[in-house]
């Protein structure tokens, strides 16, 4: 189980910091909808990375009353699969092919993700 943890806490660091650090780039690389400013992908990278904290406090801290453990990231999994499986039913998902394989990935490891949490509970 703290293997799929420590991949949580990967997963969402690395995509938090690049939300952060270069939201523009790092949506236009991947094919998304560029924004005019980069104000909400720089608060959904800070809220992967308190999400990716929150993890990671309750892998080194066990005993600790802050954190995250599997039982949370389930919904949070499960809910930000859905939101990228909406818009993709709908064809709203992204303007480039490579965006909408980008969105459909993402939901896809979500989803491994939230099972993998369930079945390890």
């Amino acid at each position: 189980m703290q293997q799929i943890l420590w991949l949580e806490v990967i997963l969402k660091s690395a995509a938090g910091l690049a939300l952060l650090l270069i939201p523009l780039t790092a949506i236009r690389l991947t094919g998304m909808q560029r924004p005019e400013q980069g104000f909400w992908p720089r608060l959904l990278g800070a809220v992967l990375l308190g999400i990716a904290a929150a993890i990671y406090i309750s892998l080194q801290f066990p005993d600790a009353r802050g954190g995250l453990g599997p039982a949370g990231l389930i919904p949070i999994n499960l809910g930000g699969a859905a939101g990228l499986i909406a818009p993709l039913i709908m064809g709203t998902a992204a303007p480039t092919r490579r965006g909408k394989l980008f969105v459909f990935v993402n939901a896809i490891a979500l989803l491994t993700l939230a099972f993998l949490e369930i079945a390890h509970i």
